[in-house]
Protein backbone atom coordinates (compact mmCIF):
# COMPACT_ATOMS: atom_id res chain seq x y z
CA UNK A 1 0.00 0.00 0.00
CA UNK A 2 3.12 2.36 0.84
CA UNK A 3 4.68 1.75 -2.55
CA UNK A 4 1.30 2.95 -4.68
CA UNK A 5 0.75 5.89 -2.67
CA UNK A 6 4.13 6.78 -3.14
CA UNK A 7 4.03 5.89 -6.93
CA UNK A 8 0.75 8.26 -6.80
CA UNK A 9 2.17 10.44 -5.60
CA UNK A 10 5.25 10.86 -7.57
CA UNK A 11 3.06 10.67 -10.54
CA UNK A 12 0.63 13.55 -9.27
CA UNK A 13 3.82 15.37 -8.81
CA UNK A 14 4.90 15.09 -12.63
CA UNK A 15 1.83 15.93 -13.62
CA UNK A 16 1.61 19.19 -11.71
CA UNK A 17 5.15 20.16 -12.42
CA UNK A 18 4.11 18.88 -16.68
CA UNK A 19 1.01 21.22 -16.37
CA UNK A 20 2.89 24.04 -14.68
CA UNK A 21 5.45 23.96 -17.54
CA UNK A 22 3.35 23.56 -20.31
CA UNK A 23 1.00 26.64 -19.05
CA UNK A 24 4.02 28.82 -18.43
CA UNK A 25 5.05 27.96 -21.71
CA UNK A 26 1.94 28.89 -23.16
CA UNK A 27 1.88 32.12 -21.44
CA UNK A 28 5.32 33.29 -22.65
CA UNK A 29 4.68 32.48 -25.89
CA UNK A 30 0.82 34.33 -25.25
CA UNK A 31 3.13 37.31 -23.94
CA UNK A 32 5.41 37.71 -26.38
CA UNK A 33 2.70 37.60 -29.30
CA UNK A 34 0.49 39.88 -27.97
CA UNK A 35 2.85 42.46 -25.97
CA UNK A 36 4.83 43.64 -28.63
CA UNK A 37 5.99 47.26 -27.44
CA UNK A 38 7.59 47.52 -23.38
CA UNK A 39 4.84 49.46 -20.78
CA UNK A 40 6.75 52.14 -21.18
CA UNK A 41 6.18 52.80 -24.50
CA UNK A 42 2.67 51.40 -24.45
CA UNK A 43 -0.15 54.14 -24.37
CA UNK A 44 -2.37 52.03 -22.62
CA UNK A 45 -0.10 51.54 -19.77
CA UNK A 46 0.40 55.22 -19.69
CA UNK A 47 -3.20 55.72 -18.97
CA UNK A 48 -2.91 56.09 -15.01
CA UNK A 49 0.42 58.40 -15.02
CA UNK A 50 -2.07 61.31 -14.12
CA UNK A 51 -2.31 59.98 -10.75
CA UNK A 52 1.34 59.82 -10.34
CA UNK A 53 3.16 61.42 -7.36
CA UNK A 54 2.55 62.55 -3.96
CA UNK A 55 -0.65 63.27 -2.29
CA UNK A 56 -2.48 64.48 0.69
CA UNK A 57 -5.81 62.89 1.03
CA UNK A 58 -9.13 64.45 2.61
CA UNK A 59 -12.87 65.46 2.52
CA UNK A 60 -13.29 67.89 -0.43
CA UNK A 61 -11.98 71.52 0.79
CA UNK A 62 -10.00 69.88 3.63
CA UNK A 63 -6.16 70.31 3.87
CA UNK A 64 -6.25 66.29 4.05
CA UNK A 65 -4.64 64.16 7.02
CA UNK A 66 -4.20 61.23 4.82
CA UNK A 67 -1.13 60.68 2.51
CA UNK A 68 -0.83 58.84 -0.73
CA UNK A 69 2.07 58.26 -2.89
CA UNK A 70 1.52 56.50 -6.71
CA UNK A 71 4.47 55.31 -8.23
CA UNK A 72 5.17 52.87 -11.53
CA UNK A 73 7.21 49.22 -10.86
CA UNK A 74 8.19 46.32 -13.10
CA UNK A 75 9.57 48.43 -15.69
CA UNK A 76 6.25 50.97 -15.48
CA UNK A 77 4.08 48.19 -15.61
CA UNK A 78 2.33 48.64 -12.55
CA UNK A 79 0.88 51.36 -10.72
CA UNK A 80 1.11 51.18 -7.35
CA UNK A 81 -0.49 53.35 -4.28
CA UNK A 82 0.81 53.20 -0.96
CA UNK A 83 -1.19 54.99 1.36
CA UNK A 84 -1.65 56.03 5.05
CA UNK A 85 -5.21 56.41 6.43
CA UNK A 86 -4.15 57.63 9.88
CA UNK A 87 -5.14 56.09 12.82
CA UNK A 88 -2.80 53.32 11.75
CA UNK A 89 -4.34 51.98 9.06
CA UNK A 90 -2.50 51.63 5.95
CA UNK A 91 -2.50 49.83 2.13
CA UNK A 92 -2.00 49.18 -1.25
CA UNK A 93 -3.43 49.41 -4.36
CA UNK A 94 -2.10 47.82 -7.30
CA UNK A 95 -3.00 48.13 -11.17
CA UNK A 96 -1.91 46.83 -14.64
CA UNK A 97 -3.11 47.05 -18.18
CA UNK A 98 -2.77 43.62 -19.35
CA UNK A 99 -1.83 43.81 -23.33
CA UNK A 100 -2.94 40.12 -23.52
CA UNK A 101 -6.65 40.64 -23.48
CA UNK A 102 -6.45 44.61 -23.49
CA UNK A 103 -7.85 44.92 -19.79
CA UNK A 104 -6.97 46.72 -16.72
CA UNK A 105 -6.88 44.87 -13.32
CA UNK A 106 -6.69 46.09 -9.55
CA UNK A 107 -6.20 44.57 -6.09
CA UNK A 108 -6.66 47.04 -2.85
CA UNK A 109 -5.08 44.85 0.15
CA UNK A 110 -4.71 46.52 3.66
CA UNK A 111 -3.43 45.81 6.90
CA UNK A 112 -6.67 45.11 8.43
CA UNK A 113 -6.85 41.75 6.46
CA UNK A 114 -9.19 43.40 3.55
CA UNK A 115 -8.21 42.23 -0.09
CA UNK A 116 -10.26 43.50 -2.84
CA UNK A 117 -9.55 42.28 -6.37
CA UNK A 118 -11.02 44.23 -9.25
CA UNK A 119 -11.12 42.45 -12.55
CA UNK A 120 -13.09 45.24 -14.58
CA UNK A 121 -11.20 48.23 -15.21
CA UNK A 122 -11.82 51.14 -17.85
CA UNK A 123 -8.64 53.89 -17.88
CA UNK A 124 -8.60 56.92 -20.81
CA UNK A 125 -6.98 59.85 -20.34
CA UNK A 126 -7.79 61.26 -16.87
CA UNK A 127 -10.55 58.94 -15.53
CA UNK A 128 -10.17 55.65 -14.29
CA UNK A 129 -13.35 53.19 -13.30
CA UNK A 130 -12.65 49.63 -11.37
CA UNK A 131 -15.25 46.90 -10.60
CA UNK A 132 -15.03 43.49 -8.85
CA UNK A 133 -16.84 41.20 -6.17
CA UNK A 134 -16.53 40.72 -2.73
CA UNK A 135 -18.71 39.14 0.40
CA UNK A 136 -20.19 41.73 3.34
CA UNK A 137 -20.24 39.53 6.49
CA UNK A 138 -22.44 37.42 6.24
CA UNK A 139 -21.20 35.87 2.92
CA UNK A 140 -23.41 37.87 0.45
CA UNK A 141 -21.90 38.99 -2.78
CA UNK A 142 -20.62 42.96 -2.80
CA UNK A 143 -20.01 44.50 -5.56
CA UNK A 144 -17.29 47.10 -5.26
CA UNK A 145 -16.14 50.23 -7.53
CA UNK A 146 -13.86 52.31 -7.25
CA UNK A 147 -13.14 55.81 -9.27
CA UNK A 148 -10.18 58.03 -9.86
CA UNK A 149 -10.90 61.16 -11.58
CA UNK A 150 -8.21 63.77 -12.92
CA UNK A 151 -9.91 67.36 -11.35
CA UNK A 152 -6.87 69.51 -12.58
CA UNK A 153 -3.62 68.34 -12.98
CA UNK A 154 -2.91 68.91 -9.09
CA UNK A 155 -5.97 67.14 -7.95
CA UNK A 156 -7.98 63.77 -8.05
CA UNK A 157 -11.17 62.06 -6.85
CA UNK A 158 -11.51 58.80 -5.70
CA UNK A 159 -14.71 57.62 -4.57
CA UNK A 160 -15.41 53.74 -3.61
CA UNK A 161 -18.82 52.64 -4.05
CA UNK A 162 -20.70 49.75 -3.13
CA UNK A 163 -23.73 47.89 -4.07
CA UNK A 164 -25.61 44.68 -2.35
CA UNK A 165 -28.31 44.51 -5.41
CA UNK A 166 -25.84 43.51 -8.65
CA UNK A 167 -25.27 47.37 -9.42
CA UNK A 168 -29.19 48.71 -8.94
CA UNK A 169 -28.06 51.11 -6.25
CA UNK A 170 -24.72 52.04 -5.15
CA UNK A 171 -23.81 53.64 -1.45
CA UNK A 172 -20.41 55.90 -1.05
CA UNK A 173 -18.31 53.93 1.25
CA UNK A 174 -15.38 56.95 0.86
CA UNK A 175 -14.67 59.70 -1.05
CA UNK A 176 -11.22 61.70 -1.33
CA UNK A 177 -9.89 64.12 -2.59
CA UNK A 178 -6.34 63.73 -3.38
CA UNK A 179 -4.06 67.27 -3.36
CA UNK A 180 -0.71 67.10 -5.02
CA UNK A 181 1.60 67.61 -2.08
CA UNK A 182 4.47 69.41 -4.03
CA UNK A 183 2.92 70.64 -7.13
Amino acid sequence: MNTQMAMLRRNVSRCIIFGILIGFGLTTNGLAATDSAPCAANPENRQLDYWLGNWKIGAAGSSGNAHSTVSLSLDKCLVIETWHGGRGHYGQNVFGYSAGDKSWYGLFADNEGRVHVFTSGKVSAGSAEFEGTSHGPNRETVLNRVKVIRLNPNKIEQTWEKSSDNGANWNAVFRGEYSRANP
